[in-house]
């Protein structure tokens, strides 16, 4: 079997200075998009805020048509305007999940996702129009931005969708190692949509390591590293071997990074693609070493800033709902029953906290005093609390803890402590979603379905140990405006 020649001795005629790599002859725009990797989302983004802006310009310009002097009166601070438009339109469809990495929708559920987000982003800048008079543009130009602006984004967003499944202009990864290790990513990331943006050249195999991928997808034959990354124009090499010990070639390596190929782990390819941190790869050292975990000063007062405000939104514009789901609970539960429910969590470092919710149970839910996760059609849900709980009302009191610092609005979900002792001696560094405050919202709840049971917990662990590690104050308002998305289509509760 041939593979790449991976000596560890640096070969005589490779000087390991910084040099330009004479492999890449595309256009500086193909260099920039295969650079990017999961930041075509940012562009995609950034794109069709662009064309928002041009959206309502255009707008102000069919309203007024042949009429120079009102629309001078009306265009002044346009270009204001148009972004605070466009920054509100963008959001809205952040929030129907248009800009989710693995986005797997038909044509006609992406065209009700993009309709649902344009009403949804109409309503939000007539709203901020009375909250900020200045930005006011009028409801002609506002219809006019809206039909225009609508198939534009369409359609840009076809085009784009296509560009970058363009062989030409996805990263051209090759994968160190060719071992069971190495063939999780054609185990794990078969589907077109979990490769989007790069594409994967080859396995190298490595000394004494038995192949568990394709014959046909080993690459080499007695080449230098360096040689065939710049003969293939590689991009990024993914180290992923079963056994690092003595094994890498590093002086290649070197010289590869040094010619502006990105070298990283297999752990941190699978984080940064997957939006989750493979459990059964890591070790105390990688967890040790890796970037995260941010909790400074700093990091902690915007979250606790995020919280409070956060929080206080929220609570100002759902109290209707909760006012509402009250009188609900008390209509079929009768005088007497409670409507709030309480109940213990654990909390940052383990700490024992009342979470307060909605009560969407019977009163004798749990009257043998056992905990029990929530089932499907769990028969202790009463009709109230199925309506509530779908459509996620039964969390809004959950507020007072946010405010109180009990918790935060974005973080793992809080469990009891009595699956928390039981899951953390069956799922190794557990424990590490107790590193921040328990959420509101959470990055698992927007990636996996409702979990109830032992199966479930592991794999959404991956979920929060990712968000623990990687937490920031745009990530907390990714999350928070994605939440919507799983309110309106109903996913995950039970």
């Amino acid at each position: 079997m041939s593979s790449v020649d991976i000596r560890t001795g640096p070969a005589p005629a490779a000087p390991l200075v910084p040099q330009d790599n004479p492999g890449f002859g595309e256009g500086a725009m193909v260099r920039f998009l295969r650079e990017q990797g999961a930041s075509w989302l940012v562009l995609l983004a950034a794109c069709e805020g662009l064309l928002l802006v041009a959206s309502m310009v255009a707008g102000m310009h069919a309203r007024y048509w042949n009429q120079p002097e009102e629309l001078a009166l009306h265009g002044a601070w346009l270009y204001p305007r148009a972004i605070a438009f466009a920054v509100v339109l963008v959001g809205a469809l952040a929030a129907l999940g248009l800009y989710q990495p693995r986005l797997r929708e038909s044509v006609f559920g992406l065209f009700t996702r993009h309709a649902i987000g344009f009403a949804l982003g109409g309503g939000a800048v007539a709203l901020l129009y009375y909250v900020i008079p200045q930005l006011y543009v009028g409801r002609g130009v506002l219809g006019i931005s809206l039909l225009i602006g609508f198939p534009a984004v369409l359609a840009f967003r076809a085009v784009f969708m296509r560009l970058i499944d363009v062989e030409a202009l996805k990263r051209r990864i090759l994968v160190l190692g060719s071992g069971s290790r190495a063939a999780m990513i054609n185990q794990r990331m078969r589907r077109r949509v979990d490769r989007r943006g790069f594409n994967v050249i080859g396995f190298v195999a490595m000394p004494n390591e038995t192949a568990a991928v394709p014959a046909d997808q080993l690459v080499g034959a007695g080449e230098r590293l360096p040689d065939y990354v710049r003969r293939m124009q590689i991009n990024e090499i993914v180290v992923g071997p079963d056994d690092r010990r003595g094994m890498l070639p590093m002086e290649q390596l070197l010289e590869c990074k040094q010619h502006g190929i990105a070298v990283i782990d297999l752990i941190t390819f699978f984080e940064r693609e997957l939006g989750k941190v493979k459990l059964g790869l890591i070790d105390p050292s990688w967890l040790v070493f890796s970037d995260g975990f941010d909790a400074s000063p700093l990091r902690r007062f915007s979250k606790r800033a995020f919280d409070i405000i956060g929080a206080s939104v929220v609570l100002l514009l759902s109290w209707p709902l909760m006012l509402g789901a009250a009188f609900a609970i008390r209509l079929e539960s009768g005088r007497g029953a409670p409507i709030l429910y309480s109940q213990e969590r654990v909390g940052e470092r383990g700490r024992p906290f009342r979470l307060i919710k909605f009560r969407s149970m019977r009163t004798d839910a749990e009257k043998d005093g056992v905990a029990r996760w929530a089932s499907q059609h769990d028969d202790r849900v009463t009709r109230t609390g199925r309506f509530i709980r779908k459509v996620r009302i039964d969390e809004l009191p959950q507020l007072w803890n946010v405010l109180r610092g009990d918790m935060s609005l974005i973080g793992p979900r809080p469990e009891r402590p009595q699956f928390v002792a039981e899951l953390a001696k069956k799922i190794r560094y557990y424990e590490l979603r107790h590193c921040v405050k328990p959420g509101l919202a959470g990055w698992a709840q927007l990636n996996y379905p409702y979990g109830a049971t032992e199966a479930d917990a592991a794999e959404k662990l991956k979920y929060d140990i990712f968000y623990v590690k990687n937490h920031n104050l745009m990530l907390d308002l990714l999350v928070l405006i994605q939440t919507l998305e799983v309110v309106l289509f109903r996913r995950g509760a039970r």
